[in-house]
C-alpha cells in the first residue's frame, strides 16, 4: 500500500529535480555518493601501467614481496619507501635495510619526508630518499609525475560535468531543508528543539520531585551493591593479613611470601582507599616479618640451611638493603664485640686483683702492726704511720701476667671459634649458593626473582670481606701487641708468654687451612706472630742482660765445689755459674723460638728480613750479655783493689786492712774472707769465663746466628770475646800482683835490711838464713793460694812475682847502697850469693829472661859492692876488725887481706858447693810446691858454672860491670837448667 502512495505521488511530481526531502531517492543518491567516494581513492597504479617506463616497472616489480604497513610508493613512480627506515627501496637495493638505516628516526624528520604532510620538504625529500637515485631517473619520475597530477586534473573535471546535475540537486535539496528548519524553530507553537527541551525540562523536574526519596535509595542501594561487589571481589584481599599472620605464626614463611607477593601484583583503583589501608595493613605484617628474619640472623648458632632459607625469604620480600651484607656485617660485628668483651672483662679482672692485693698488704700492715704492739690505727687505704707498700711482688707479677695470658687466650679463641665459620660463610655466599636455593624456590615469577638477586650480590665483593675481617685482625693485634707490652720481665722465664705465643701459632695453623680465612687475614696473623716472637725475643734478651746486672749485687764469695764446676782448675764462685744459667736459660728459648720462626720465614719471604734482623739482635745481646758480665767481674775487681790501696787504714799480717776484715764478717759461712783471695777468686771468674764458658756457649748457640754470617766473622767473633776476657784477666793479674808485691817488698825489706845483719861485718857463712826461708815463703803462700784458686794462671803469676822480687831486692840495694848496705864485706858477699843462687834454684821454672838479667844485675851490683868494700878494709883496717874467736879467725882475718873480684867469686862459688845442696835438702818441706821443677841431681855443677862465668866480667872497669854481666853470666840458668 506505501509502494502504491508513493507511485501515486511520484506520477504526480513532474519528474524534474525535487524540491523536498520526500522526493528524493534515497537509493540513488547513496549509489552517487557511493561512486564519488571510489572516485576519489582510485590507485594510481594504473596510469603506471597504461603509460609504463622501465624504471617504474622496476621500482614496483617487487611490492608483493614486503610486508603490509612498512611501506610507501614513491610519489616519482622508482620504487618503494621503506616506512620504517624512511629509505627507497628498487630491485638493486638490499630487501633488508642495514644497521646504519636501522637507526631511529624522529617524527620530525619522518614529516618532513611525508609528501602529504603540510610540512612535506621537497629538498630534504630527495635528498635522503632518492640520494642514489641518477639524474635520468629523476628527471623520468618528474615527467611521470606531471602526467599523473594532467591526469588527475582532468578526471576531476570529468567527474563534475558528468555529474553536474546531481550537484545542483543536492544544493537546492540542503537549502530547502535549511529553510525548512528555520521557519520551525521561529514558529513558537511549532515542533522546534528550543519548545521540545523546554517541556522536556518541565516534566523531568516534576518526576525529580515526585521520585527524590526512591532515587536516593536507589543510589545508596547502588553504592551498597558496588561495596559488596568489591568485598566479595577482593575478599582473599582483606583477609590477606590475617592470613599471612597466621602463616608467619605456623612457620608457613614461604606461603606467607608467597601471599604477599600476589598482593603486591593486583592493580587496585586509585580511588578505593580502603584497600589502600589493607596493604597498608599487609606492608606494617610484613615489616615486622622482615624484622623477625633479620633478627633471627642475629642468633650465633644459626645454621647454614636455617640461614640459607632466612636470606632467600628476605631476598623475596625485596628488601631495602642486601641481607647477606647484613649478615656478614652482623657477624664481623659480633666477633668484634667479643673482643671488646674479653677486653672488659680483663680489666674487671685486673682491678679486681689490684683490690684483692691492696686489701692483702692492708693486713699484712695490720698483721704486723698488731705483732709489735702498736697502737697506732691504719685506715683502710694504708694511710697509717706504718705504711703500706703496694708496690707488685713476684708472686703478684705472675698472677698479673697469668691473666693477661688468659687475655690473649681468650682473645685468640675468639678468633679461631669464628672466623673459619664467618669465612666459610662468606665463601658460600658469594660462589651462588644462596642464588641457587633461591632460584630453587622461586615461583613463576622466578627468573625476575633470580635476577634481583643476583643484582644484589653484585653490590659486593668477597675482597670487601676479606678487608672486614682484615680490619678485625687490626684490632686483635693492637690488644694482642699491647698486652705483650704489659708482661713484667721479671716471669720472662715462666710459660705465660710463650704459652700465649703458642696460642697465636695455633691461631696461625688453623686458619691455614682451606677455607678458612682469607689470605689477607693469614699474612696479618703471621705478622702478628713474627712480631709478637720478636717481642718476646728482645725482652729475653733484655732480661739476661737485667739479671746480669743484678747478678754482680750480690757476690758471697762461696766458692762453688769441684763437681759444680765441671773439674774446672779454676776455683770460680757462683756468679759464672749464675751467668751461664742465665744466658743459657735465655737462649735456650730464644732458640726454640726462632726454629718456630724458621717455618714461617719458610711460608712467608717477606719475614726473612725481619728474621735476619732477629737473628743479629740475639747475637749482639749474647756478645752484650759477655761483656756486661766482664765489666761488672772488672767493676768488683777495682774495687777490691781500691779499698786494699786505702791509704791510711791499719794493716793485719797478712796486708789486709780491719775494715775490710770487719766486712767480711758479714759474708755467709764458707766464704772468703780476705780482698787478695777475693781478687784472686774474680781473677779466677775471668779465666773460667774465657778459656771455657765464652767457649762454650758461644759454640751451643752459634748455628741461632751462623746461617746470616761466614765462617771468619764467626772467627772473629769469638776471638773479639776472648781478647776482651783476655784484657781484662791481665788488668785483673796486675791488680793481683800489684797487691802481692807489696807483701813481697815487705818480706824483702825484712830479709836484706831487718834480719839483724850488717853487711859490713857479717858473720861467716853457714847457709841460707831464715830471713832468706821466709822471704821464699812469701811466694810459697802465694803459690799455694793461686795453685788452689787459679792454677792455670800459677806460672804467669809467680813468674810475675819472681822478677818482681829481684827488681825489689836491686831496688832495696839500690836505695840503701849509701845507708845500710854502704859496706859488704866477704861473708855479706857470698851470704847473699848463696842466697840469690837458692832462690834461683827453687824458682828456677818461673825465672823469665827478665828476671834472670835482674839477677845478673843484682850479682853484679853485690860483687862490685863487695870489692869496693874489700879495698876500703885493707886502706882502713882498724875501721873494720872485730873479736873473733875459734874457727872464725881465719875467716875475720882474710877480710883485712886484698881480695880481687875473682876471689869472691871462687869463695862464693866455693860456699855453695859446700852448702847448697845440703840447704835445699834442709829446706825441702818449705819449697815442696817447688819440688817437681827442681833440678836436685844437678846443683853442684851449675852452682859452679854459675859463678864461674862471671870471672870473665872482671876484666872490665867497674862502671861497666853491671852492662857485661848481664852479658857474660848469661851461661849460668841455661848450665843449670842442663
Amino acid at each position: 500500500g506505501g509502494r502504491g502512495g508513493r507511485e501515486e505521488k511520484e506520477r504526480v511530481w513532474d519528474g524534474e529535480e525535487p524540491s523536498c526531502w520526500k522526493h528524493v531517492d534515497e537509493a540513488e543518491l547513496a549509489r552517487r555518493v557511493r561512486e564519488m567516494r571510489e572516485t576519489r581513492v582510485v590507485p594510481v597504479v594504473p596510469k603506471y601501467e597504461r603509460k609504463p617506463s622501465t624504471l617504474v616497472k622496476k621500482g614496483l616489480n617487487n611490492l608483493q614481496s614486503f610486508p603490509r604497513g612498512i611501506e610507501c610508493i614513491d610519489p616519482l613512480g622508482l620504487g618503494i619507501i621503506d616506512n620504517k627506515t624512511l629509505r627507497l627501496i628498487t630491485d638493486s637495493s638490499e630487501s633488508s635495510p642495514s644497521k646504519a638505516d636501522r637507526d631511529h628516526v624522529d617524527d620530525i624528520l619522518r614529516e618532513k619526508l611525508a609528501y602529504f604532510s603540510d610540512k612535506f620538504d621537497a629538498k630534504l625529500f630527495l635528498s635522503r630518499i632518492h640520494q642514489e637515485t641518477s639524474a635520468a631517473d629523476l628527471e623520468a619520475g618528474a615527467l611521470a609525475l606531471k602526467t599523473d597530477l594532467k591526469g588527475r586534473t582532468q578526471q576531476r573535471k570529468n567527474l563534475v560535468k558528468e555529474n553536474f546535475d546531481c550537484f545542483v540537486s543536492c544544493k537546492t535539496t540542503i537549502d530547502d531543508i535549511e529553510s525548512k528548519l528555520k521557519r520551525i524553530e521561529e514558529d513558537p507553537e511549532g515542533a522546534g528543539t528550543a519548545h521540545l527541551y523546554n517541556c522536556i525540562q518541565g516534566v523531568t523536574g516534576l518526576a525529580s520531585r515526585s521520585f527524590e526519596q526512591l532515587f536516593e535509595r536507589q543510589a545508596q542501594a547502588e553504592k551498597i551493591r558496588s561495596v559488596q561487589g568489591m568485598l566479595q571481589r577482593f575478599r582473599t584481599l582483606f583477609n590477606l593479613p590475617s592470613t599471612i599472620r597466621s602463616s608467619i605464626s605456623k612457620g608457613e614463611h614461604d606461603f606467607a611470601v608467597r601471599e604477599y607477593r600476589k598482593a603486591k601484583s593486583i592493580v587496585l583503583p586509585s580511588h578505593v582507599g580502603i584497600l589502600k589501608q589493607v596493604l597498608e595493613e599487609v606492608e606494617k605484617v610484613m615489616q615486622e616479618f622482615r624484622g623477625t628474619l633479620y633478627k633471627s640472623m642475629e642468633d650465633p648458632h644459626i645454621q647454614l640451611t636455617d640461614l640459607e632459607n632466612t636470606v632467600r625469604l628476605l631476598l623475596e620480600l625485596e628488601p631495602e638493603s642486601d641481607p647477606v651484607w647484613h649478615y656478614l656485617n652482623l657477624q664481623n660485628k659480633r666477633i668484634r664485640g667479643l673482643l671488646e668483651k674479653c677486653s672488659f672483662e680483663h680489666e674487671a679482672r685486673m682491678e679486681s686483683l689490684h683490690k684483692e692485693i691492696r686489701e692483702r698488704t692492708l693486713f699484712d700492715a695490720r698483721w704486723k702492726q698488731i705483732q709489735q704492739g702498736s697502737g697506732e690505727s691504719l685506715d683502710y687505704n694504708g694511710n697509717g704511720h706504718l705504711g703500706v707498700d703496694s708496690s707488685p711482688g713476684t708472686a703478684t707479677s705472675e698472677e698479673f701476667d697469668a691473666l693477661r695470658e688468659k687475655y690473649i687466650r681468650r682473645l685468640t679463641a675468639v678468633l679461631l671459634h669464628h672466623i673459619p665459620a664467618f669465612w666459610k660463610v662468606a665463601l658460600s655466599v658469594f660462589s651462588g649458593k644462596f642464588a641457587k636455593s633461591s632460584q630453587v624456590a622461586a615461583d613463576s615469577n622466578g627468573n625476575a626473582s633470580v635476577s634481583k638477586i643476583e643484582e644484589k650480590y653484585s653490590s659486593h665483593s668477597l675482597d670487601e670481606v676479606a678487608g672486614m675481617m682484615r680490619s678485625t685482625i687490626s684490632i686483635y693485634e693492637v690488644k694482642v701487641l699491647n698486652i705483650f707490652q704489659e708482661f713484667e720481665e721479671s716471669n720472662i722465664l715462666r710459660s705465660y708468654m710463650s704459652d700465649a705465643i703458642k696460642e697465636i701459632a695455633r691461631l696461625c695453623r688453623a686458619l691455614e687451612v682451606k677455607e678458612s680465612a682469607p689470605s689477607l687475614a693469614v699474612t696479618a696473623l703471621r705478622a702478628i706472630y713474627a712480631e709478637v716472637a720478636k717481642t718476646y725475643i728482645l725482652r729475653l734478651c733484655s732480661w739476661s742482660r737485667t739479671s746480669t746486672n743484678e747478678l754482680a749485687e750480690d757476690e758471697t764469695w762461696v766458692p762453688v765445689s769441684v763437681i759444680e764446676r765441671n773439674r774446672s782448675p779454676y776455683r770460680i764462685s757462683y756468679l759464672p755459674l749464675a751467668f751461664r744459667s742465665i744466658l743459657v736459660s735465655a737462649m735456650d728459648q730464644i732458640n726454640a723460638m726462632l726454629q718456630t720462626l724458621k717455618t714461617e720465614v719458610a711460608k712467608n719471604d717477606d719475614m726473612f728480613i725481619h728474621f735476619q734482623e732477629i737473628q743479629e739482635s740475639v747475637r749482639l745481646a749474647f756478645l752484650n750479655c759477655f761483656l756486661n758480665f766482664a765489666g761488672h767481674l772488672e767493676r768488683i775487681g777495682s774495687e777490691l783493689a781500691q779499698n786494699r790501696s786505702g791509704i791510711g787504714s791499719p794493716r793485719i799480717p797478712n796486708g789486709d786492712s780491719y775494715e775490710s776484715l770487719d766486712r767480711s764478717l758479714d759474708l755467709p759461712s764458707g766464704s772468703i774472707n780476705y780482698p787478695h783471695q777475693q781478687l784472686l777468686m774474680v781473677l779466677s771468674n775471668i779465666g773460667y769465663c774465657k778459656d771455657e764458658l765464652a767457649y762454650e756457649l758461644y759454640n751451643k748457640y752459634k748455628h741461632i746466628w751462623s746461617q746470616s754470617r761466614d765462617k771468619n766473622e764467626e772467627e772473629s767473633d769469638k776471638i773479639d770475646l776472648i781478647m776482651s776476657f783476655g784484657a781484662l784477666e791481665e788488668k785483673m793479674l796486675e791488680q793481683y800482683t800489684f797487691a802481692k808485691a807489696h807483701l813481697m817488698r815487705t818480706g824483702a825489706m825484712k830479709y836484706l835490711l831487718d834480719a839483724g845483719v850488717q853487711w859490713g861485718a857479717a858473720p861467716t857463712v853457714k847457709g841460707v838464713r831464715d830471713a832468706g826461708v821466709e822471704l821464699l815463703h812469701t811466694l810459697v803462700a802465694v803459690h799455694a793460694e793461686v795453685f788452689a784458686g787459679a792454677k792455670p794462671l800459677l806460672d804467669k803469676i809467680l813468674s810475675i812475682l819472681v822478677e818482681g822480687l829481684i827488681d825489689t831486692l836491686l831496688s832495696l840495694f839500690d836505695d840503701n847502697k849509701s845507708k845500710d848496705l854502704r859496706t859488704l864485706d866477704t861473708n855479706g858477699f857470698c851470704q847473699l850469693m848463696l842466697e840469690l843462687e837458692y832462690f834461683e834454684t827453687v824458682l828456677n821454672p818461673y825465672f823469665t829472661n827478665d828476671a834472670r838479667e835482674s839477677l845478673k844485675s843484682l850479682q853484679g851490683v853485690l860483687l862490685e859492692k863487695a870489692a869496693e868494700s874489700a879495698t876500703e878494709s885493707v886502706e882502713n883496717p882498724s875501721h873494720h876488725r872485730r873479736p873473733t874467736r875459734g874457727g872464725e879467725d881465719a875467716a875475720d882475718d882474710r877480710q883485712g887481706i886484698n881480695v880481687s873480684p875473682d876471689d869472691l867469686i871462687a869463695l862464693a862459688q866455693q860456699y855453695s858447693s859446700e852448702l847448697l845442696e845440703a840447704e835445699l835438702e834442709r829446706t825441702r818441706i818449705n819449697t815442696a810446691c817447688f819440688a817437681e821443677s827442681i833440678p836436685l841431681d844437678s846443683l853442684p855443677a851449675p852452682a859452679k858454672s854459675a859463678y864461674a862465668s862471671l870471672r870473665g866480667s872482671l876484666n872490665s872497669p867497674s862502671k861497666s860491670y853491671r852492662t857485661t854481666e848481664a852479658v857474660n853470666s848469661s851461661t849460668i840458668p841455661r848450665q843449670r837448667r842442663r
